[in-house]
């Protein structure tokens, strides 16, 4: 029986429209085991590029802590008290190239050793020792037996100490050209290994020599493209096309995702929790697939599935693992303490439908198994035997950027250098001005809550001035008349029809109180509407802002990447050149470029509906006050005003809220902090914070509310 995963994934059919006629650069190679983006190391891009053959004698050292190096990551492993030598006291990241005793040369963290001589005077016929390239050790060669001392070059003396030639040919030999940093996003996305080795061969297709290189071949021969993408193993969700741009070519059209109706379920296992309804609108258009009819939809179709948070960990978790190089939205953090709170609860419903949001309209993380899977599956059972299965997915690292299908040529690359650096600045700038537009925006929701308090203050003093009762709100303004406790009609205050007036039966008076009594009781509604906009529609727009906010932080990783591998691409086209370094270089930049246009469209689109959402917010609000004070107006002329004398006046259901204050209101919701805002309040925090408060009483209140006062007392 066809699965609703399948349902899902015929609606967003994949696009089959023809290729461009560019040339495309394709890696053909995958790993379907790749892992060691995991935990690998890496090493410093900012070295040198000279080329050096000797070392030169360091200054002594002796280790202080005992250190278990890793040996893929040429690192030495030492105890407390072993003799050293510093060839090279900083290559970057706090690491120190050192030689031991035994001649072994490694990277040691500068903080593991001490200096023991601070300096050497070297011997007069000191010479240098020539190492010739060697994959096999990472200790220099001594020079072949036999060979004189006439035949070693003379040692260059090092006036200034500084050793601007070593470290690039310790890197091209002793660590494979890698960099230092291993959590690098360049190193932990796979593309370092891809522009060094390539992609090896899957696991279940034994590799009968070196890995294939990076080629380039045309996507107009396309039974010879099928070939190799079957002999991949690769699905179709597994390529990802490159259009002129560089851009994303999405496979499928784009659709719309709403996370609505959560509600709180129990297991006794598991506990309570809370399960969201998320419903996906599909719109595609006429399109067709191989042996398949035109699929033609009049309407928009749907598919409802039921996921509580957990289900959007190993969604993100996937997505992390399978799409190493792209930008992917943060998810909102594990609430610990009040997460069935309604509020929290909705804020949490929000912030689910914009990381969703985010990533179905992202060009290739729509399409990806795990996505169509987590939207399409409606079996509970079904996607509870998928999910083990997507956490147990091979990282993809190298192997992504194998399967980036780009054209050739498609990268200029001046035009990356300089762009990236744009695009650096220009996020940075954004977030620091998305920043202060949410705390604007926060001031903005407090003014509204002001306005609500001044148009119900409005009312209740014209409720005060009509029927002479007093309001505890109103500011008490000259000198303070003697009260008398007798009724308004014996003070001559109102007449015998509640009319504002010491005559009775005066029509006119009685016209103008319920005139104004209408016009109370309107601004209270107007009052009401501010109120509310501030709580609800303004605290949306407020919420949604998380969605623009930290850019830099998102795209980091995808800036890292980008400069690591113009860096690369620059040696790999310097003086040893090395084409097919240089060509998996320029499918990392057409990925990297491709995601910050992306961003550049998606900014766009952010922006717009952002500005639109609260344009129309505000628009509706000001036609319901519109309305309101239009109503009020009109009963001050006739008809209406004709129609309000022939009956007295009924008191206001306002009147007895007079002795009130327009202070008394709950406090404004704020919305729940971005993952990536500094130092926030995290629900923890909060109710540890709430728990001693209950316990030692607020310092407002001098511990008197606390249980422990109340035991006390």
């Amino acid at each position: 029986m066809q699965s609703s995963t399948s349902a899902f994934t015929r609606l967003c059919a994949f696009d089959q429209r023809p290729r461009s006629d560019h040339d495309f650069d394709a890696g053909i190679n995958s790993s379907t085991a790749w892992t060691e983006h995991l935990d690998r190391g890496s090493l410093s891009d900012d070295e040198p590029t000279d080329h050096l053959e000797v070392y030169e004698r360091g200054l002594s050292a002796r280790a202080l802590y005992q250190f278990e190096g890793k040996a893929e990551f040429r690192e030495l492993t030492v105890e407390a008290g072993d003799q050293l030598e510093v060839v090279k006291q900083d290559v970057g990241d706090g690491w120190s190239l050192v030689k031991t005793e035994d001649g072994k040369i490694g990277l040691l963290p500068t903080t593991y050793y001490t200096h023991t001589i601070n300096f050497l005077s070297a011997p007069a016929d000191s010479h240098s020792i020539t190492k010739e390239p060697s994959i096999d050790t990472v200790t220099p060669r001594p020079s072949p037996k036999g060979s004189s001392k006439s035949e070693l070059s003379p040692l260059v003396p090092q006036v200034t100490g500084e050793w601007p030639n070593v470290f690039p040919s310790f890197r091209q030999r002793l660590l494979g050209g890698k960099t230092i940093n291993r959590f690098s996003a360049f190193v932990t996305s796979g593309a370092e290994e891809w522009v060094l080795n390539g992609a090896p061969y899957p696991e279940d297709e034994p590799a009968t020599s070196n890995p294939i290189s990076h080629s380039r071949f045309s996507t107009t021969d396309s039974a010879a493209e099928d070939i190799r993408l079957n002999r991949l193993g690769v699905g179709e969700a597994d390529r990802h096309f490159v259009d002129e741009g560089p851009a994303w070519q999405p496979k499928i059209p784009g659709f719309r995702v709403l996370v609505h109706s959560p509600s709180k379920r129990s297991s006794g296992l598991s506990g309570a929790y809370t399960v969201y309804n998320v419903t996906s609108f599909v719109r595609p258009s006429e399109h067709s697939g191989p042996g398949d009819e035109a699929i033609r939809f009049t309407s928009p179709a749907y598919i409802t599935v039921q996921r509580r948070f957990s289900h959007f960990v190993v969604l993100h978790t996937s997505l992390l693992r399978r799409l190493p190089g792209i930008a992917l939205p943060p998810l909102p953090e594990k609430q610990y303490a009040g997460r069935f709170n309604a509020a929290f609860v909705e804020a949490r419903r929000g912030d689910l439908e914009r990381y969703l949001d985010r990533i179905v309209r992202h060009p290739i993380a729509r399409y990806a198994e795990v996505v169509t899977s987590f939207l399409g599956c409606e079996d509970d059972l079904e996607w509870k035997r998928l999910m083990p299965q997507f956490l147990s997915m091979h990282a993809a690292g190298p192997s992504f950027f194998a399967h980036v299908f780009h054209p050739a040529f498609n990268v200029d690359i001046q035009d990356a250098s300089e762009m990236i650096e744009k695009f650096d600045n220009h996020v940075r700038v954004v977030g620091k001005g998305v920043q202060g537009l949410r705390n604007t925006f926060n001031r903005v929701r407090e003014a509204r809550i002001e306005i609500s308090k001044a148009e119900r203050l409005l009312s209740y003093s014209l409720l005060s001035l009509i029927t002479a009762k007093p309001l505890s709100s109103a500011p008490a303004l000259g000198a303070v008349e003697e009260e008398d406790n007798a009724s308004p009609q014996l003070q001559g205050l109102l007449n015998n029809d509640g009319a504002w007036c010491w005559r009775d039966d005066c029509q006119d008076c009685l016209k103008l109180t319920k005139a104004v009594q209408k016009t109370a009781e309107i601004l209270q509604s107007v009052a009401d509407l501010c109120d509310d906009h501030a709580r609800r529609r303004q605290l949306a727009t407020h919420e949604a802002l998380k969605s623009v906010a930290h850019p830099y932080v998102t795209y980091q990783g995808i800036i890292e990447t980008h400069r690591s591998t113009y860096s690369r691409y620059a040696q790999a086209t310097g003086n040893n050149p090395n084409e097919e370094v240089a060509s998996r270089c320029e499918t990392v930049l057409n990925a990297t470029m491709s995601e910050l246009d992306t961003y550049h469209t998606q900014k766009i689109e952010d922006f717009t509906s952002l500005t639109k959402d609260h344009l129309d917010g505000e628009i509706a609000l000001y036609e319901q006050m519109l309305t309101r004070l239009k109503a009020a107006r009109r009963t001050f002329d006739p008809p209406y005003l004709d129609e309000l004398g022939r009956s007295p006046r009924r008191p206001s259901r306002f009147e007895k809220d007079l002795d009130r204050s327009v202070n008394d209101v709950e406090p404004l919701p704020q919305p729940c902090p971005h993952v990536y805002d500094s130092a926030p309040m995290r629900p923890v925090s909060m109710a540890i914070q709430g728990g001693m408060g209950l316990l030692l009483g607020s310092s407002s209140s001098g511990g008197r509310n606390s249980v422990l006062s109340r035991l006390w007392a």
